[in-house]
């Protein structure tokens, strides 16, 4: 994860955060609290509140530098701790791909049993990503259902800002990592629920499906 990497909203964790900031100071030590801000896409108060962490936490140093600007520099303690939260993102990435990939395999083969051929990606995502890779037996994936996202396309698939506007479509698989249940609530509320396919890794808590949605 590069210092230009802006971290998902309602994703970041603290983990990913202090990356972030030990990222964009070893790759520019004249950075600013601003810049670092900008660059994580996070508030420039949190910003601030994680550098004082990591000089409070020896990871980073500071020094005054010219015209009332300040130098950050990496400490030994400081690259130790980047390099073990870079494998652990590396790791989490991986193991987050490989359920993915599953689970959206897994839903596309229960769509392709029930008969469903045409199906949706409601909300574009990274799990929208690897739900774009997956294939199953007589099911295609024809577009990606996403209210807020400004691009025409995702995943080399179309994005429509709503179900009606993807056409004839036979279920929606959810693919949204920000605030899923909250979306699923108002996403049951217009289609039925028997013909929402979630993933497991979402942990959504999903209401009893009636006889006549399934």
């Amino acid at each position: 994860m590069s210092n230009t990497e802006r971290i998902p909203v309602g994703k970041a964790d603290d983990a990913e955060i202090t990356l972030g900031i030990l990222n964009a100071i070893h790759e520019n030590e004249r950075i600013t609290q601003r810049t670092v801000a900008q660059d994580l896409g996070i508030a420039l108060g949190l910003a601030n509140s994680y550098l004082k962490r990591c000089v409070k936490k020896g990871l980073i140093k500071v020094s005054q530098a010219p015209a009332n600007r300040y130098a950050y520099y990496l400490t030994p303690q400081g690259f130790s701790e980047k390099s073990r939260l870079t494998a652990e993102y590396l790791s989490d990435s991986f193991r987050f791909f490989r359920d993915a990939r599953s689970q959206c395999t897994e839903a596309l083969d229960e769509a392709s049993r029930r008969g469903w051929k045409r199906i949706a990606l409601y909300g574009a995502s990274e799990l929208t990503e690897v739900a774009s890779l997956c294939e199953a037996s007589g099911v295609e994936i024809v577009a990606v259902v996403d209210p807020a996202h400004r691009q025409t396309s995702f995943a080399h698939l179309p994005v429509v800002r709503t179900i009606d506007e993807a056409g004839g479509i036979d279920a929606l698989l959810l693919t949204a990592l920000s605030n899923p249940q909250a979306i699923y609530d108002r996403l049951v509320c217009e289609y039925p629920a028997g013909r929402v396919i979630v993933p497991s890794l979402l942990r959504i808590s999903e209401s009893p499906v009636p006889e006549a949605q399934a």
